[in-house]
């Protein structure tokens, strides 16, 4: 999600959640996105996985972007939507970790742990380095 303000534009970064991600920052947000499996459409999936993360609800137009491959191999399919929500809203789903390893105990952490708006310049500061692309692709197609 990206949003016009009168310094520019801005871009909707989570941070992901949990004790591996928990002093981590620059290089550390992503773009809101998931997995999916066949039949879901990647649109439909980027959606889901949308509001998943961040609680809200994503409409376009959407603005295809061309898929990126990260460090690790994972393909990430996105688009970019206008919009603008307000982070302190933000509400993400949770998933379960056995912490500390080896442990036996489980706890429940949030899939993100923070949600915020970042001007293009810090934007590719916090952002995963294998997703610059897509900021800047972004950058190209609203007039940045």
């Amino acid at each position: 999600m990206y949003r016009r303000t009168s310094q520019g534009i801005q871009v909707l970064l989570v941070h992901p959640g949990g004790p591996y991600w928990e002093h981590k920052d620059l290089g550390a947000w992503s773009i809101p996105k998931g997995e999916y499996a066949e039949p879901e459409a990647p649109l439909t999936a980027a959606q889901r996985e949308f509001h998943e993360e961040t609680g809200f609800t994503a409409t376009g137009p959407f603005i295809p972007l061309t898929p990126i491959k990260q460090r690790g191999g994972k393909i990430v399919t996105a688009w970019a939507v206008e919009g603008d929500v307000d982070p302190a809203m933000a509400r993400s789903n949770t998933f379960v970790l056995e912490w500390p390893p080896r442990s036996k105990s489980y706890k429940t952490f949030p899939e993100v742990d923070r949600v915020a708006w970042f001007d293009l310049p810090r934007a590719r500061e916090k952002i995963l380095a294998g997703q610059i692309p897509l900021l800047d692709e972004l950058a190209r197609h609203v007039g940045e």
